[in-house]
């Protein structure tokens, strides 16, 4: 068997990784790889991934850093089947519509600024269309957690749950070859114990390989009481100085998270009556999905959800749909909190939102997730004084702040103590760190050898090739 990484290799964008035995070939996620505009259209245009070879796709969740290219796939020749739980169907069916939707809208924007001359670039094409996507969608089987399922010869396939995301899983292939079987460990992206709404990430038993996400590998995360301190204090600050606070965060999870925090603090007195708003259609789809999926959900939210009492809404929340109301929200100076698309700034309603508040002192952009080189996220994280939106370069006045502790991603700590707790349950030998930037990923490697004996942890580069 071999392990080929395409994608997600040194990098948090463009999750792809092709298992090959001796009688199938399986593809662990396809995701969009996200950065430098043109980069990243050239990129994925143009899968490096053999189309036609590919027996079966196994997707952890429906993030579209793992899950936005599938439509490309297909687009590409493949027929076969993709492998998801239930949660991460119906959340592909809004999201990968969403995301077509998006690169039509943001490649007509772009198109008029070229036609008016106040864009030099060649004209924007979408790189799939809301078609492509329905055409996706016929190719998914749902298989839920703890069911196995051959999906090729000699494979399969069981789902255990990632606390990522709703939905997320941990994919374990249990590969059969010249009579001995070898179980392979994707974690996807790998969730945080006791964060709210979702359950613990589930240890698996009787990995030989495992393959773990590393984003946050150099670091620590402020306890999760904090982030909820950390939040009610930003709020307070800018409302004191009558400014928006403005949230990109992705509509999955992270938006649901932010409400079930901003909902705590309203309750307990701890942030003022200020207007909240949703200003994302895919998210208010989403929160519908998280409705019909109690299966994913920790003991306190089944609970909630036992008494009508939505976690997702409370007085002074709206969900903003309509592109009118939109504007109008973009255009108003008057304060309140702004949740949006996309996470990372590349596309959607945040870009709106930033274009209109980024130049004025008394708003603050607040950063609650893993932001991407080269993506305009970044650059906000990094502070730079100007920055370009939609093509035009802006003076930076407002207010950044930064809180990594909302992150559904585990930390250094979480990430060490699963691989023990899987190596515990045997007879787990070798890692390979994948889904991180080169700097964290070393930082883990060098504690997970010097302090606990892993004999075997790789960090592959774009395109490199384990043997197990």
């Amino acid at each position: 068997m071999e392990i080929e990484f395409v994608g997600a290799a040194q990098t948090v964008t463009g999750s792809m990784h092709l298992v090959r035995t001796a009688h199938a070939t399986v593809l662990l996620d396809c995701g969009l790889y996200q950065g430098r505009r043109q980069e990243s259209f050239e990129r994925n245009r143009h899968l490096p991934l053999p189309t036609r070879e590919l027996d079966a796709v196994v997707l952890s969740h429906a993030h579209i850093d793992h899950s936005g290219a599938l439509p490309l796939l297909t687009k590409q020749g493949y027929e076969g089947p993709i492998y998801a739980t239930h949660a991460t169907r119906d959340l592909c069916a809004a999201m990968l519509r969403d995301a077509a939707f998006i690169q039509e809208a943001d490649a007509r924007h772009l198109n008029k600024q070229i036609e008016r001359g106040d864009l030099v670039s060649d004209p924007v094409e979408p790189l799939y269309t809301e078609e492509d996507a329905l055409a996706t969608l016929d190719q998914f089987v749902s298989l839920p957690y703890h069911r196995t399922m051959t999906v090729a010869p000699g494979v399969r396939l069981t789902f255990f749950d990632a606390g990522h995301v709703l939905g997320s899983a941990i994919t374990a292939l249990d590969v059969e070859e010249d009579g001995a079987t070898k179980r392979v460990l994707f974690t996807g992206d790998l969730g945080r114990n006791h964060m709210p709404i979702l359950r613990d990430p589930e240890i698996v038993s009787k990995a030989d390989l495992l393959i773990t996400e590393s984003t946050y590998g150099d670091r620590l995360h402020d306890p999760i009481a904090k982030m909820d301190e950390d939040l009610a204090a930003v709020i307070r600050k800018t409302w004191a100085r009558g400014g928006k606070v403005i949230i990109p965060a992705f509509a999955l999870e992270r938006a649901q998270e932010i409400v079930f925090a901003l909902k705590k603090l309203r309750r307990d007195g701890e942030i003022p009556a200020v207007p909240v708003f949703i200003d994302s259609p895919l998210t208010v789809k989403i929160t519908e999905i998280f409705k019909m999926h109690p299966e994913c959900f920790d003991s306190e939210t089944r609970a909630l959800m036992r008494g009508h009492d939505s976690p997702f809404e409370f007085d002074g929340l709206c969900y903003v749909d309509s592109v009118e109301e939109s504007k109008a929200l973009s255009m108003s100076d008057r304060p309140a909190v702004v949740i949006a698309a996309s996470g990372m700034c590349e596309a959607g309603r945040v870009l709106h939102h930033l274009r209109a508040g980024i130049e004025d002192e008394k708003n603050t952009v607040l950063i609650v997730g893993f932001q991407a080189q080269h993506t305009l996220g970044r650059r906000l994280v990094e502070r730079r004084a100007k920055v370009r939106i939609f093509g035009v370069e802006r003076d930076r006045r407002a207010e950044v702040t930064v809180l990594n502790g909302f992150s559904a991603h585990a930390d250094q700590g979480d990430l060490i103590t699963y691989a023990n707790a899987c190596r515990d349950r045997g007879p787990l030998r070798r890692v390979a760190l994948v889904h991180g930037e080169p700097r964290a990923q070393q930082v883990l490697k060098q504690r997970l050898v010097d302090e606990h004996g892993y004999p075997d942890v790789v960090i592959p580069s774009p395109g490199a090739r384990l043997t197990v």
